[in-house]
């Protein structure tokens, strides 16, 4: 009779958990589902309010913008869309309610984008491109990057990308809401949100890789040099010592 048990895994859900992949930023953002998920309380307030009026669409848009938080919840997705996408709505109703007209709804994103896209442009003008400081400060390795004129170029490039798409946002809904074409304006909030948001994403991403290889190959050669100058200084110390050392044992 033998007391052999097969050996139990330990930590195994600690294991699972470490190979789980870091989510990607597309998909903190909620991915395609957040796509949908922001498009649909723009639909029904622009839906409700062409069948019965500013009041019910205002309601409805939040009421959906609420059923979708919590069905987003309660399948443990990302939070913060959830959160943003009650928020913005609440704050989107709240100005269409105060100025008693349906295209106030889509007011506070062209304020918001006129905001971001200021940001953009100054960041630009100072030479303090904002993707570069938002990502070296996200990652950890601060604004080294400026000391290369090749990342600097790039992450204008990424900065100037986002300004591009506030600014378009800015100038077609703005029109948009001057001329009082608050069912196209609603089409456009849709169109200019998320797939121009995936362009700039992408011009981002790309200026980010190029500037993590110059940072890691510029550190490589740091580190080289570094070890480098080690051995040639414990070479330098060990010569002095045999040197010395051969002195002190001659006979004087």
């Amino acid at each position: 009779m033998t007391d052999a048990t097969q050996p139990q895994p330990e930590n195994s859900g600690e294991a699972e958990e470490t190979e789980k992949p870091t989510p990607t930023l597309w998909e903190q953002m909620g991915g395609i589902v957040g796509f949908i998920s922001a498009s649909i309380p723009v639909v029904v307030f622009v839906i409700v309010n062409l069948a019965t009026g500013l009041g019910p669409a205002i309601w409805s848009a939040v009421g959906m913008a609420v059923l979708i938080a919590v069905w987003r919840i309660v399948r443990k997705e990302q939070l913060l869309p959830a959160v943003s996408g009650i928020f913005g709505v609440a704050i989107a109703a709240f100005i269409a309610y105060r100025l008693d007209t349906a295209k106030g709804f889509f007011l506070y994103g062209i304020w918001v984008s006129a905001a971001l896209g200021l940001v953009c442009l100054v960041s630009l003008f100072v030479r303090w491109p904002i993707m570069g400081v938002l990502w070296g400060t996200l990652n950890g390795h601060g604004m080294g990057w400026r000391s290369d004129p090749k990342s600097r170029r790039d992450y204008d490039i990424a900065t100037l990308a986002w300004l591009l798409v506030f600014a378009a946002r800015v100038i077609v809904q703005q029109w948009l809401y001057n001329v009082d074409a608050t069912t196209l304006l609603g089409i456009a909030r849709i169109a200019m949100g998320y797939p121009l948001t995936a362009i700039a994403l992408l011009v981002t991403v790309w200026a980010v890789r190029r500037s993590d290889r110059r940072d890691k190959l510029r550190e490589e050669v740091e580190r080289v040099a570094a070890e480098q100058a080690k051995a040639e200084d414990a070479a330098i110390e060990q010569q002095l010592r045999t040197k010395y050392d051969t002195a002190a044992q001659e006979p004087s």
